[in-house]
């Protein structure tokens, strides 16, 4: 099966043909890096990465360039009530995103590109739209001429008609028409800004994607990723200026687009405070939970959040776990995933939800397979989570890990009594004194009795 991909330019799914063979580029909206980043902001953050992963499997190099937006109005306003320099600000919340991102198994991607690094780029991409007639400069402004484009809207199904009809009454008056959307824009003195041939200003939100990409990866790129809520103005607006500047070659060949989420049934929103910063779930679930619940849904739908979904799939990934547990003698071998079900599912629009369950029918099997039927197994239980980005712990430490309340779960303990038991009826005497070991540094206690093995926390 060859990979298939919901191209949202096309509104359907369509077999990937990257435009060169040898290569794929792949460029995923990044954070604004201004505040501790939530849920929402992972969820794109762990599909592309699982993107990433299967592209990497598919084709021998892949450009993944996921940016920063270090230069915003809202960063301005947290360093002047905080009284730090905007690039204190900036990279302090860059490092938590990179820890928060790094903590939910998530690969480095080839290129980290900050926007502040690239206003020579963008400042030379407005120069040429200028000179191509796509951009005027008006009353200190540099901006982008939506009409001077035929097909703007296409991408997100927007009439321009439409857009104008129904824009409010009170434009900018520096704007011709109402849809024109900001390049340049001048900064006063106590504002950062850099010296440009229209005076001393910032860049426009939607330049800068449309600069990194073209510095990073190229003209026109295989992929461009982000949440649902890009589509319409950033990304009409990113295809706009790249298309116009490069006379006609569309900035990606594929757009993909991540559902919202949702928090205990309602959208969530800043105004209802009812936001999930992924640190605060990282004080209480393992990265790899949190990882499992955003796989648990496909990236296309929307998806609900709660404490439940995180308790289940933790639940879920210590069953995968013992499995691996009780197999971690068993010698992995090299298998070929073409006919396998898990990863076809991954090929077939990143289809995650049936390939987690993929995972668990193959541990299933795994564990009442012998020989080399249980040899293959493994390696294919490996390899297909190795590309969702699970399963990446020795099942040892993951059971003796700290928990929510600094506990093991009860499921976790019962699961390694049951693997204890069967190590000492296979008289492997030496692995069922290893499980209590285990439980004991975790602080679980095994009393055994004519009643069976009974266990008790030790705090």
């Amino acid at each position: 099966m060859e990979l298939q991909l919901y191209n949202t330019a096309t509104r359907t799914k369509e077999p990937f043909k990257p435009l060169r063979p040898d290569v794929v580029t792949l460029y995923v909206c990044g954070p604004t890096v201004y505040n501790r980043v939530h849920i929402g902001n992972a969820r794109p953050a762990v599909v592309f990465d699982t993107l990433y992963r299967l592209l990497g499997h598919l084709y021998p190099c892949v450009k993944y360039a996921r940016n920063i937006t270090d230069i915003d109005d809202k960063i301005m306003q947290v360093a002047g009530r905080t009284g730090e320099a905007i690039s204190e600000v900036t990279q302090r919340f860059s490092e938590f995103y990179a820890s928060d991102m790094a903590a939910l198994n998530n690969l480095t991607p080839t290129h980290i590109p900050k926007a502040t690094e690239h206003v020579y780029e963008m400042c030379d991409m407005i120069a040429r739209l200028i000179e191509k007639g796509y951009a005027y400069f008006s009353q200190g402004h540099v901006l982008f001429s939506v009409t001077a484009m035929p097909d703007y809207g296409a991408l997100s199904g927007r009439s321009l008609e439409d857009m104008l009809a129904g824009a409010r009454i009170d434009v900018a008056d520096y704007k011709r028409h109402s849809g024109d959307f900001i390049l340049w824009k001048p900064s006063t003195l106590d504002q950062p800004g850099w010296e440009s041939p229209w005076g001393r200003g910032r860049p426009g939100w939607h330049i800068e994607c449309s600069a990194m990409v073209e510095k990073h990866l190229g003209e026109s790129i295989d992929i461009h990723g982000g949440g649902h809520d890009l589509i319409f103005p950033h990304h009409e607006n990113e295809h706009a200026q790249s298309c116009c500047v490069h006379d006609g070659k569309p900035l990606a060949q594929v757009w993909m687009h991540n559902g919202f989420i949702n928090i205990d049934g309602e959208k969530m929103s800043k105004s209802l405070e009812n936001y999930k910063l992924v640190s605060d779930l990282l004080g209480q679930y393992p990265g790899e939970v949190i990882r499992y619940v955003i796989l648990s849904a496909h990236y296309r739908s929307e998806q609900n959040f709660a404490a439940d979904l995180l308790d289940s799939a933790w639940r879920s990934l210590d069953a995968l776990y013992g499995f691996l547990r009780s197999a971690m003698l068993v010698e992995t071998e090299s298998v070929e995933l073409a006919d396998s079900r898990g990863y076809n599912a991954l090929l077939d629009d990143l289809n995650t939800p049936i390939a987690l369950s993929e995972l668990h029918r193959i541990a299933r099997e795994m564990q009442q397979a012998t020989g080399q039927a249980r040899a293959k197994l493994k390696s294919e239980l490996l390899g297909i989570a190795q590309l969702m980005g699970l399963l990446q712990q020795d099942p040892t430490v993951w059971f003796t890990q700290l928990r929510g309340n600094n506990v093991i779960s009860e499921l976790a303990i019962e699961s390694a009594i049951a693997d204890r038991h069967k190590a000492k009826s296979q008289r492997d005497y030496a692995r069922a004194d290893a499980i209590r070991r285990d439980l004991e540094d975790a602080g679980v206690i095994l009393e055994d009795g004519r009643a069976g093995t009974q266990w008790r926390r030790s705090q």
